[in-house]
């Protein structure tokens, strides 16, 4: 689902630079009915004085059409899955839009998994280490 974002001033002059990270971010639909993108982070710009900066991880709102928000409300409420963003970027015409992918959740036996290829991976790197390598 591609998305427009709402900005203030400064954080589209960040943006433009690269200096945006939505790493450990996500979405969400409110009890307003607004898509909300959490966690995302837009670093100050720094040619500007403090007093018109922005807050580096304020809540953005994203901008959908009202079918697709709804859509994206039955999916987060029943079947519990989480809107995670993909990719930002600029469109030809110099707008910014955000990406937003569903995704579910890893069940406890993938997390069993992956949790038992870390542990023997560590092992591994701590036997090596005492050999010598």
């Amino acid at each position: 689902l591609e998305c427009g974002i709402a900005l203030v001033g400064t954080e589209v002059k960040s943006c433009r630079q690269g200096k945006i990270n939505i790493k450990d971010s996500f979405a969400r639909v409110d009890k307003d009915g607004q898509l909300k993108l959490f966690n995302s982070h837009i670093a100050r710009h720094f040619t500007t004085g403090n007093y018109f900066n922005h807050e580096e991880t304020r809540v953005r709102v994203l901008l959908a059409h009202k079918q697709e928000i709804s859509k994206l409300l039955k999916l987060q409420e029943v079947k519990s899955f989480t809107l995670v963003p993909l990719r930002v970027y600029f469109t030809s015409t110099g707008f910014l839009k955000c990406e937003v992918g569903v995704c579910k959740g890893k069940n406890t036996a993938d997390k069993r998994a992956s949790i038992k290829s870390r542990d023997q991976g560590r092992d591994m790197k701590r036997e090596l280490k005492a050999a010598g390598y």
